[in-house]
């Protein structure tokens, strides 16, 4: 086991001084922090995380069977919160701490709506916590920090150089997601921390046009603020208590309005009724649709999971209706491993 010295941790706190100074004015940064940014708090609260997934289970045809990440402790009881495919399926979970020491975590809840996972690590584990800002706080233009854990732990000043809704290509939608430029390579689970050292998001996906319309490389972070409305779901019962949303089974490409199935999951309600790879979607429950996130509105408005979904579907020059029993998309995943 690596353990990393307090002098180091010291170290990276104090860098983030440094990059808060170069960032908002060596004389604003002084000020602000003895009431509100605390950066050696803000280090010990980011952990490292490390899963070990069955290689029979359904997202490690896509995700594989070791994954790593970062999280974050947003509790004194050990709480951790990150992204969940980074955990999702997991038999093992392991967080590091930041002075390097590892412990064993075990999975308290996953949501497929927001995207978070929720980790509690066992065994003496002990960290200081951030609080959670509302994204609302934050605006474009605005520089913020990211916080990585494990080997990868470091800090990176970044600006919000977006705000707006995002569409993922995998039957998910976020009405707000946060983008951040420069890019960071250790962004899943990673923390968006804002200069008061609150957290702000959490890290997603690295993304080629982080403003819309211009090729600027960058990350996506889900808004903390999608947590608070669930939390006390997710911690009495595993997940949110409200009708499911029906799913297909389907990764979609969006093109000129219309989505083209390009892989359809196994087992799932796609398969099930025959959609298959090159299919376009061209309409949805009588209706049409103006892109992805059009089309997911559309399909969970029918209904909740079970429902039958009517799908028009193109298949050379021949429209052709397929409908779809739509399922849980949770009951196809095997959460029950730490559960």
């Amino acid at each position: 086991m690596r353990v990393v010295s307090t002098p180091v941790v010291k170290r990276l706190a104090a860098a983030i001084l440094v990059l808060v100074g170069i960032q908002l004015g060596a004389g604003a940064a002084r000020a602000a922090e003895p009431e509100q940014l605390d950066p050696d708090r803000v280090v010990r609260s980011i952990v490292g995380i490390t899963a070990t997934v069955p290689p029979d289970s359904q997202s490690a045809r896509t995700l594989g069977t070791d994954r790593e990440g970062s999280g974050v402790v947003i509790d004194g009881s050990g709480l951790i919160l990150t992204i969940g495919y980074t955990v999702m399926e997991a038999s093992q979970i392991e967080v590091t701490a930041a002075d390097g020491r590892s412990y064993p975590a075990s999975m308290v809840a996953y949501d497929p709506v927001s995207g978070f996972g929720l980790l509690r690590a066992e065994l003496g584990f002990s960290a200081p916590w951030l609080r959670l800002a509302n994204a609302d706080a934050v605006k474009e233009g605005d520089t913020l920090l990211v916080l990585s854990g494990g080997d990868n732990r470091g800090a990176t000043a970044v600006k919000l150089v977006s705000k707006r809704e995002f569409a993922g290509y995998w039957e998910y939608l976020l009405d707000e997601a946060l983008f951040t430029f420069p890019p960071i390579r250790a962004f899943n689970g990673a923390a968006l921390v804002d200069r008061e050292g609150r957290l702000v998001g959490i890290g997603s996906l690295l993304v080629m046009e982080a403003v819309e319309g211009r090729g600027l490389p960058g990350n996506m972070f889900v808004p903390v603020s999608a947590l608070e409305p669930i939390l006390a779901d997710l911690l009495a019962y595993g997940r949110r208590q409200e009708p499911a949303r029906p799913w297909l089974g389907v990764t979609l490409r969006e093109e000129l309005g219309r989505l083209m199935v390009e892989k359809v999951s196994p087992r799932s309600p796609a398969e099930s009724a025959g959609l298959r790879p090159g299919d376009w979607i061209v309409g949805v429950g009588g209706q049409r649709f103006s892109g992805l996130a059009d089309f997911y509105r559309k399909l969970w408005g029918l209904g909740p999971a079970g429902v039958v979904v009517p799908l028009e579907v193109m298949r050379g020059a021949t429209l052709t209706p397929v409908p779809v029993t739509s399922a849980d998309r949770v009951r196809f995943l095997r959460l029950n491993p730490t559960l």
